[in-house]
């Protein structure tokens, strides 16, 4: 039987002390790589510049695969935050010849569609009738009076989508931003403006009766009501056209012109006069003055019915400005011109007579129009409206509901677009 500690028995071997282990054999040397012939790159020579294959080094750019590309930037581009109505169209994207290339288009595309409308309309009664326009009928082109006005409206109309592509297309804006400053037509604001025009046509009517006794016309003594059949019809075109060709004068005139002028500020000039003219045109007034001359250069009256009309659209213009949109020009605009087209359509005429006017007409018309933008301006300034480009947060807009009421009780503005 083996004793405790042998080797051939079941008990452990007691433990040796460290001083009486046997020294481990010394390691034989690693091996050298074998060495290439001289002149050849050596074993390691690339060890420093990549380091150990299959292990990324500091410094190095991997390549990747599949990594998904830039977003591409959108095709609008926003106005500047905080700048008044007439420079929206100084954007990031602005240069020299866009507001000249968007004026020219409109121009030209609104015309060619007006030619279009009038060769659709000719066919249409072409075929309805069978008969041409009549050699006779005048000045008329459909040889039917109601048919001319719902041409003439129709062709001004038209202007009012080619101003909107203008601004998409040329100008690289968002078409609402001819609107106003918050980007779109504030409805809100729009029916409170009709609200005031309502009253602004009971109080021009009243003038032109004033001037009416003043300077004593009795031109208008023979007139007499045409009678339901003869009066519906033209009343329906009137209705209907109507508010889109007065938004169309009012989206060229004092929305594209206004702001294609106030984009040229000509901020690079050096020099006492160029600085000073460079402030001179970063003010609305040389857009009120060029829209106002254009618009009434498109009017055929004469003498003192220049001024009027020049008068108008400088009102409107400012009033633009002044509350941050084209609402209130519209609201005057569409009103006025009903009030213009159903009241002599009422005595069989359909045709708006223009020329020379007597300064006493034009008096009685400049009158309310001047207490109209008074009475927009207080109730702009009553209703807090926007009159500038929102700031870094997204504005709420006049169609939101009504802020909370801040701390002691103060509630927040009804109409903060």
């Amino acid at each position: 039987m083996a004793e405790s500690g042998d080797a051939n028995g079941w008990a452990p071997l007691d433990p040796e002390s460290p001083a009486e282990r046997p020294a481990p054999p010394p390691a034989s040397p690693m091996p050298l790589p074998p060495q290439a012939p001289q002149g050849w790159p050596q074993p390691g020579h690339y060890q420093g510049q990549y380091g150990h294959p299959g292990y990324p080094q500091p410094g190095y750019a991997y390549p990747t695969y599949g990594t998904p590309p830039a977003p591409k930037p959108p095709w609008a581009v926003d106005p500047p935050p905080g700048v008044p109505f007439h420079r929206m169209a100084r954007t990031a994207a602005h240069r020299w010849w866009r507001p000249l290339v968007g004026t020219l288009g409109i121009l030209g595309l609104g015309f060619g569609l007006a030619i279009g409308l009038m060769i659709i309309g000719l066919i249409v009664r072409l075929a309805a009738t069978g008969d041409a326009v009549d050699d006779g009928a005048g000045d008329s082109i459909f040889g039917d009076a109601t048919a001319d006005l719902a041409f003439n409206l129709g062709m001004l109309a038209v202007f009012l989508p080619v101003g909107f592509l203008a601004a998409w297309v040329v100008q690289r804006r968002r078409p609402g931003t001819l609107s106003s400053v918050a980007g779109r037509l504030r409805w809100r604001w729009l029916l409170a403006c009709c609200g005031l025009a309502l009253l602004f046509c009971a109080v021009s009517y009243g003038f032109s009766v004033i001037a009416t006794s003043l300077v004593g016309d009795d031109s208008g003594a023979d007139e007499h009501w045409v009678g339901w059949g003869d009066f519906l019809a033209p009343a329906i075109v009137i209705v209907l056209l109507v508010p889109f060709q007065s938004a169309a004068e009012e989206y060229v005139f004092r929305g594209w012109l206004l702001q294609a002028v106030g984009a040229c500020t000509l901020e690079t000039l050096r020099g006492r006069i160029g600085r000073a003219v460079s402030t001179v045109l970063r003010t609305p007034w040389p857009g009120i003055v060029v829209g106002s001359a254009l618009f009434t250069a498109g009017h055929g009256y004469t003498g003192w019915g220049v001024l009027d009309i020049f008068v108008f659209g400088a009102l409107a213009a400012w009033l633009a400005v002044r509350t941050g949109g084209l609402e209130s020009g519209i609201a005057l605009h569409v009103f006025n011109n009903l009030m213009a087209f159903l009241f002599p359509a009422a005595v069989g005429k359909l045709d708006i007579e223009q020329g020379g006017v007597r300064w006493e007409y034009v008096l009685a018309d400049i009158i309310p129009m001047a207490l109209y933008a008074l009475a927009v301006v207080w109730l702009a300034r009553r209703k807090q409206v926007q009159t500038l480009t929102a700031e870094t947060v997204e504005d709420p807009g006049p169609d939101a509901p009504p802020a909370p009421a801040r701390v002691g009780g103060s509630p927040g503005p009804e109409f903060a677009a």
